[in-house]
């Protein structure tokens, strides 16, 4: 994927950034093109070789459609949530890693909704802030929005979101009682008359 000057990208784990320069390096005899980038967050350069960037997920920014594509999935009620600590750890990190802030957003939701009721380890904790501060200031860049009011935003999908999971959840239990209560009923019918049966036989 090609980049040129002033274009806005994302960083995986970095955050948004501004390509500043395209340059050659020869490093031990190899000569390589690299991306200058400018770390909007905290100001600092990053070098990305030319002939990495799809392997450290660089991308452009996602549009304004996007943007409304990506609060839908955070409201929509759907949460993974691994029981076992080391696989939803790798699950996140590896999410993390891709740079997709659709990925960023399964994070945001899985470890928000696991934060209401347990307390999150350190490293589940830095990661869930990361994933917020992440997508809030993509999302803030591309509306030209402030950040306490995307913040707000996402605030509110991700309430949205648990309490359609909620729904679901009560749909579902209704449902199987629903389904139960035939059986239930046909077992109580049908015990009488096993009793009547056993006592003529007797």
């Amino acid at each position: 994927m090609g980049f040129k000057i002033g274009d806005k990208v994302i960083y995986p784990n970095h955050g948004l950034g501004v390509v500043e320069k395209v340059e050659e390096k020869t490093i031990l005899g190899t000569t390589c093109g690299f991306f200058h980038l400018r770390i909007l967050s905290n100001e600092t350069t990053v070098l990305v070789p030319v002939a990495n960037v799809d392997n450290v997920g660089l991308r452009r920014a996602i549009t304004d459609e996007e943007v409304e594509r990506l609060f839908q999935l955070l409201g929509d009620g759907k949460i993974d949530n691994h029981q076992n600590w080391k696989g939803r750890f790798k699950d996140n990190s590896d999410k993390m890693r891709t740079g997709s802030i659709y990925d960023m957003a399964d994070v945001l939701k899985s470890l928000t909704f696991l934060a209401k009721s347990k307390s999150l380890s350190f490293r589940e904790k830095r990661m869930l802030d990361r994933a917020k501060s992440l997508i809030i200031s993509e999302i803030s860049e591309v509306m030209q929005t402030t950040q306490q009011a995307i913040e707000h935003r996402v605030s509110e999908s991700l309430e949205k979101c648990f309490m359609t999971k909620a729904r679901n959840a009560q749909r579902a239990v209704a449902r199987a009682a629903t389904k139960a209560a035939p059986a239930k009923a046909a077992a109580r019918t049908a015990a009488p008359v096993a009793k009547q049966r056993q006592a003529r036989a007797s």
